[in-house]
């Protein structure tokens, strides 16, 4: 690889690996915290501004709608701007819409609020993603897991915060500006770090046509996708609204669930990387959504809050490895247009929280809560079929990667 620059410096930005790896993970941490703010203050939202269930259960889908368009938004900005000023961009737009959330006085104010949110998640995501895999390409292995570690982390940081503010007695404007602010500072961590380019000229990328074979490869990822993002939305958006409904928690003690489910995949992302290295991608797969739907069916049939937060640390651990390695696997089919296979393998992720959120905020609103984590455990069966789709770096990629290291 060739830059036509100094060794130091590439199109004005320092070239540092480490750098834009540090640069991703805190952009990853501070997507995760920002979702977690809004999903563990949905019952807060809903009781300060009385909404109704089924209102609250369309709003969760059209953050997922949003979030979808966001994605292709995203694709565009990549393309204009590239992925770190669209991940700065979208990461200013989420702190806007959590202040927004905390403080609008009224139902039609609180949908834009969310809207909003749902915007700048999807933009972030694709953005977030593209620099993942462009920096696992600059590496020649895996680190797809690291990002979605940090991920997980923020997303523990911000349900814990807002069980103690409740705790302490906060409102939840309160809540939601203090998990603003914290994300606006990661924001400004967010610097530019130059990478090694991918084999091929500017034009012949921007040029390169993803064809309909591409989506007939993509469909396996997709699937696993789809599956893992029913189960993440079932969890995330509606976990402590079942503590609270069908569980009998307080406003405390419901937020723990999705704090106990981000602890497993933070547990389960720190070795998702060695782990691809010793078992193979495959294997890894497999083990991960048998695990998955074991604890899926443990949350449904859970006597008491204690338990039900246990089995969602369980279904976190399990589910944890696969969407960073489905994605993972999904970039490296088109190394150099990363960023649109990752904006369509989007509309998969989407469709699951939208299925996920739609079906678990019905089933909830109806009083069959535990019937939204009975099914996806039955899903999560699916996967196995799936699973020998997944590759992991070749020993091409390593030794690419080791040649720009020296």
């Amino acid at each position: 690889m060739s830059f036509n620059a100094s060794p130091d410096v590439a199109f004005g930005h320092p070239v540092s690996k480490v750098g834009a790896r540090r640069v991703a993970t805190v952009a990853f941490a501070a997507q995760g915290a920002s979702v977690a703010a809004v999903y563990t203050t949905v019952p807060a939202v809903t009781e300060r501004l009385k909404l109704a269930p089924l209102l609250t259960t369309a709003l969760m889908v059209a953050v997922a709608l949003m979030a979808g368009g966001g994605s292709f938004l995203g694709l565009a900005a990549i393309r204009r701007a590239g992925p770190v000023a669209t991940m700065r961009g979208a990461m200013l737009t989420a702190v806007a819409a959590l202040v927004l959330l905390g403080w609008v006085p009224g139902q039609a104010a609180v949908t834009c609020a969310y809207l909003l949110f749902g915007l700048a998640v999807g933009v972030l995501d694709v953005g977030v993603n593209t620099r993942a895999a462009e920096i696992e390409r600059a590496y020649g292995r895996s680190v797809f897991g690291s990002f979605y570690t940090a991920w997980s982390v923020g997303g523990v940081v911000a349900a814990l915060l807002t069980a103690g503010a409740a705790r302490l007695g906060w409102p939840v404007a309160g809540s939601l500006t203090l998990q603003a602010g914290i994300v606006l500072l990661l924001t400004v961590c967010v610097r530019t770090h130059a990478l090694p380019a991918p084999q091929g000229s500017p034009d012949a990328v921007a040029q390169l046509s993803l064809g309909r074979r591409l989506w007939v490869r993509l469909i396996p990822f997709g699937l696993v996708l789809l599956v893992v993002y029913v189960i993440e939305s079932s969890v995330s958006a509606w976990s402590a609204v079942y503590l609270r409904q069908t569980l009998a928690a307080s406003l405390t003690v419901a937020p723990l669930a999705y704090a106990a489910y981000q602890v497993g995949t933070v547990i389960g992302r720190t070795g998702a990387d060695r782990l691809v290295q010793k078992l193979g991608a495959v294997a890894l797969v497999r083990t991960a959504a048998l695990l998955a739907a074991g604890a899926l069916a443990a949350l449904a049939a859970a006597p008491g809050w204690p338990f039900a937060v246990l089995a969602a640390g369980a279904v976190g651990l399990g589910a944890s490895v696969l969407a960073p390695l489905c994605l993972a696997s999904a970039a490296r089919l088109r190394p150099t247009a990363s960023e649109a296979v990752l904006a369509r393998l989007n509309l998969f992720n989407y469709i699951g929280v939208i299925t996920g959120g739609a079906v678990s905020g019905l089933l909830g609103s109806t009083g069959h809560f535990r019937l939204a984590y009975a099914l996806p455990a039955a899903l999560a069966v699916l996967l196995l079929a799936a699973a020998r789709h997944f590759t992991q770096p070749s020993s091409s990629a390593r030794t690419e990667g080791l040649a720009q290291k020296l």
